[in-house]
């Protein structure tokens, strides 16, 4: 049985503030999504003077200690760093399933075909519903387990989603046992996306409608407090992503790349991983920021055409549909908390058209990786930037990617059989058929090894 110590993170504190510096503190605990002042998102700011007291020699080696520790809930890559992302939850209500710690990947062999000697992935869809919405969740659904515990009135959480926040949902509360809702667009997430909810017992409301239309929705429905949003308007989330950027630092022993590209959608996890560098920053672990790069697929593009215009002025769009599902949103809710962290990361943003996104892919598959379609966004950005001349070859590259390709694997099958409507499979590499004849066989074998 596993030892659970009951008590907080004594003595560390957090809490919501608007993210527009307006006046007034509300608790993590309350339900509360919005500055009641402005109407701007909410952060979660950390006592950071409490957070001084340890010098990061002492911080490194208390995260050492802990990672793939078995001491509850220390183990995992978010709740080894609880005092930095929610000390106000008791460890007894903590719901984890040991999610981050996931690998980093050196891509030496697509590094060298597309020209850059320092090219790594971050692997982040090596969770328990394969994607990073597990990182956020686990600290979200936490909170929540925590409110009805101290006696909170919550009857379900709820969510819009693309397919993998409505799997991390799903999951993290069937786990804490608590009921769970999620809206999804009608068609326009893979088979794997869609029967994760349904497995884990959530209530799935299927709309004919896209992923903005659904967040219309979830955010009327939410106005009644017995439902919980657990959108990544809810900054909750973002605490759990922002650990992206501080396991970066820990695997490169404490440093951080030159460059990060990381797909972006519905915007929260570029805030979080800007968060996690601007935490590392302050309190003495790293010396300089990275270039965060944010990629889009070109039907679903806002911010790369705000980008274009330095950023003055933001106009929604509707999107199209893309490949790229969980990135296909037109009117991101942490547009402003993006563009913030851009500013302050010397950042850029590339757009991706579907051609580029599939051969992009395709080009890492055939070097060992199984890259999601979104990852295939950040790549194909990643080498119209190196084509540019944006990104050098000496360069110390991350690319984060964001989901598990399994759970795209229809859309790589119809790639290789030259089945994708409107596509060109310039790498497919189809099964081939032939009856169980030796001499045919060899001939086939033959004529692939010798091409």
């Amino acid at each position: 049985m596993v030892n659970i110590d009951k008590g907080k993170a004594k003595g560390y504190n957090a809490w919501f503030e608007c993210v527009n510096g307006c006046e007034g503190r509300h608790s993590i605990k309350e339900v509360v999504y919005r500055c009641s002042a402005c109407g701007s998102l909410l952060q979660v700011v950390h006592d950071m003077a409490k957070l001084s007291e340890k010098n990061s020699d002492e911080w490194k080696a208390l995260f050492k200690k802990r990672k793939h520790g078995n001491e509850w809930p220390y183990g995992s890559g978010v709740w080894g760093l609880k005092e930095w992302v929610c000390p106000t939850v008791d460890n007894e209500n903590v719901v984890s399933m040991y999610e981050g710690n996931s690998n980093l990947f050196w891509a030496e062999r697509l590094g060298k075909e597309i020209g850059l000697s320092d090219l790594w992935i971050k692997l982040c869809g090596n969770s328990h519903t394969g994607s990073f919405k597990d990182l956020g969740m686990t600290v979200l659904v936490s909170v929540v387990k925590q409110m009805i515990s101290d006696g909170a009135d919550i009857k379900a959480v709820a969510c819009a989603s693309t397919g993998d926040t409505s799997a991390a949902l799903a999951a993290y509360c069937a786990a804490g046992g608590i009921p769970s809702i999620v809206f999804l667009p009608k068609d326009k997430v893979s088979m794997e996306q869609l029967i994760q909810p349904i497995a884990n017992g959530a209530m799935v409301i299927s709309l004919n409608t896209d992923f903005d239309g659904c967040m219309k929705v979830v955010q009327e429905i939410t106005n009644d407090k017995q439902i919980y949003l657990a959108n990544s308007m809810n900054s909750l989330r973002i605490e759990g992503q922002k650990t992206v950027a501080i396991e970066l630092a820990q695997q490169f022993d404490w440093s951080v790349p030159d460059v990060v590209v990381i797909p972006g959608g519905n915007l929260g996890n570029v805030s979080a991983l800007g968060k996690g560098f601007l935490m590392l920053e302050e309190l003495g672990f790293i010396d300089k920021r990275p270039q965060i790069v944010v990629a889009q697929a070109e039907h679903a593009n806002p911010l790369y055409r705000s980008f274009l215009k330095g950023f003055k002025g933001f106009e929604p769009i509707t999107a199209k549909s893309t490949l790229a599902s969980a990135i296909q949103i037109g009117n991101p809710v942490s547009v402003q908390k993006a563009v913030d962290i851009l500013e302050k990361f010397n950042g850029i943003v590339e757009h991706a058209n579907e051609q580029e996104l599939v051969d992009a892919c395709a080009m890492a598959d055939k070097t060992g990786m199984y890259a999601c379609p979104h990852t295939g966004v950040a790549l194909a950005a990643l080498l119209k930037l190196k084509k540019k001349g944006t990104i050098k070859k000496g360069q110390q590259v991350v690319v984060i990617s964001t989901a598990h390709g399994l759970k795209f694997s229809e859309f790589k099958l119809k790639y290789h059989t030259k089945t994708l409507e409107g596509i060109k499979s310039n790498y497919a590499n189809a099964p081939v058929e032939c009856d169980p004849d030796l001499d045919t066989i060899k001939k086939i074998i033959d004529n692939q090894l010798n091409r």
